[in-house]
């Protein structure tokens, strides 16, 4: 289907036209039919990039991330009783579009998909997304108190029947932030909050894009929350993350090894933190992803001044 076909024919702004943002939020007010089966297709297919930040590059996840949402801008005009499905597996679409966008530097780009996901949260009456969109945006704040003004919105939008996984990525996203700004007491009660949150989750039936919240996410947010507060739960907590990673690392295994290796370094267990950082740089490498690079410049930084080598190779893989 040629663009203009997918615009529906009508006379849009060429910066409108431009980008993938625009043209979702000039479709929203477009309906029609489409067949259930490609619905359906679309949908999962939504829901299976949520996953695939975990091992692919963050310019290579852009094109497809990008170009599956001009595919369901193109449902999207001709939607009928499937609009409200299609818009939210739009907008779950364009956050992770946005998070990328951020990613890769581009910010001015990640904003304009957060707001259009807020608008496909509108337009399906479905408060989560928003979350999702305020939750993504948090990590580019510009202070934690900003972020947890951002997650105290997204807390409230991921209340009810079928968000439990997503509030525990909400509350955890808390406890970091709450973490940095040295509150302690504000951190721990979020990260309890958020494990109380998984441990009642429902991990197979609910939103597609909280599927990466896995047992190593959680062990992530964690180490991260001890790590910043240098918490004594730190050392069983690392040791428990390790045994839980196994021998096969998974690919949420780059992101664990990387709060875990910031956790230690900022936590003073300078010479553990060292030789997990050298199993992070081996891990980002052989498993190259977004999350991956925003921990090799968080390791860097932390790395002390003998391992000038080690932080030169991490800061050049997150470039």
């Amino acid at each position: 289907m040629k663009r203009r076909t997918l615009l529906g024919g009508a006379a849009v702004g060429a910066a409108t036209a431009a980008e993938p943002w625009g043209r979702l939020a000039f479709a929203l007010s477009k309906g029609s039919t489409i067949d259930s089966h490609a619905v359906a297709a679309l949908v999962d297919r939504a829901a299976e990039l949520h996953l695939s930040e975990l091992n692919l590059s963050g310019r290579r996840l852009q094109g497809v991330v990008e170009s599956h949402l001009d595919a369901i801008t193109a449902a999207l005009t001709h939607a009928g009783e499937h609009e409200r499905a299609l818009t939210i597996a739009a907008g779950e679409t364009a956050a992770l579009a946005g998070w990328v966008a951020w990613d890769l530097g581009e910010h001015q780009k990640a904003g304009a998909y957060y707001t259009v996901t807020s608008e496909c949260a509108e337009a399906a009456g479905h408060p989560p997304l928003r979350g999702l969109a305020l939750t993504y945006a948090s990590y580019g704040a510009a202070t934690p108190k900003q972020a947890l003004e951002l997650l105290s919105q997204a807390a409230q939008d991921v209340r009810g029947h079928g968000n439990a996984t997503a509030a525990a990525w909400v509350h955890g996203r808390q406890a970091e932030e709450a973490a940095q700004a040295g509150d302690e007491t504000g951190a721990m009660r979020a990260l309890e909050r958020a494990r109380f949150a998984y441990d009642f989750a429902d991990h197979v039936n609910e939103q597609a894009w909280v599927r990466f919240v896995t047992p190593h996410r959680m062990d992530s947010l964690a180490l991260s929350v001890y790590g910043h507060l240098r918490r004594k739960e730190l050392t069983a907590t690392a040791d428990s993350a390790v045994a839980r990673l196994g021998e096969a690392l998974p690919d949420s295994g780059v992101v664990v090894l990387g709060d875990l290796a910031s956790a230690l370094l900022r936590g003073g267990d300078v010479d553990r933190g060292v030789y997990v950082s050298h199993a992070f740089a081996a891990a980002a490498r052989a498993k190259p992803n977004t999350m991956g690079r925003e921990r090799a410049r968080t390791v860097a930084a932390q790395l002390p001044s003998r391992e000038r080598e080690l932080s030169h190779h991490l800061e050049q893989f997150a470039s």
